[in-house]
C-alpha cells in the first residue's frame, strides 16, 4: 500500500510540475493572445465548460491530456485564490498541489506498514 501511495504522489507531482511548464512556455511572448484568452478565461486551473471545449480545439491529444489531468489535481485547490491575475491562478493551486501530493503523501506512505520480504 505504501508503494501505491509513493507511486502516485510522484505521479501526481510530475503532472502538476509538467502542467505548469506547459502553462509558463504557453505564456512566454503571447502578450496579445494573453489577453484575449483571460477575457474568455481558458487559461484557470478549472477552466469553464465554454474554455475547455476551445482548449481541446487548440491543443493537441497529449497536450490536452496532461490539462485535463492537471485540472483534476488542481481542482481542490482552485477555489484557495481570488486573485485575478493568471499567474497567481496558476502558481498557488500548484504550490498547495505539490505540498499536498508531494509532502503529505509521502508523509502518509512513511507511516503505513510497510510489506515484510518472504
Amino acid at each position: 500500500m505504501a508503494s501505491a501511495v509513493r507511486l502516485f504522489s510522484i505521479c501526481a507531482c510530475a503532472l502538476v510540475a509538467l502542467g505548469f511548464v506547459m502553462f509558463a512556455a504557453d505564456r512566454a511572448g503571447e502578450g496579445s493572445r494573453h489577453q484575449v484568452e483571460l477575457v474568455g478565461g481558458v487559461e484557470r486551473p478549472t477552466p469553464t465548460e465554454r474554455g475547455e471545449q476551445r482548449r481541446e480545439r487548440e491543443q493537441g491529444a497529449v497536450p490536452e491530456a496532461i490539462d485535463d489531468a492537471n485540472d483534476l489535481l488542481l481542482s481542490p485547490f482552485g477555489a484557495l485564490v481570488g486573485s485575478r491575475d493568471i499567474w497567481v491562478q496558476r502558481i498557488v493551486p500548484a504550490a498547495f498541489a505539490l505540498l499536498v501530493y508531494g509532502f503529505g503523501l509521502l508523509l502518509l506512505a512513511n507511516a503505513l506498514p510497510r510489506a515484510r520480504p518472504r
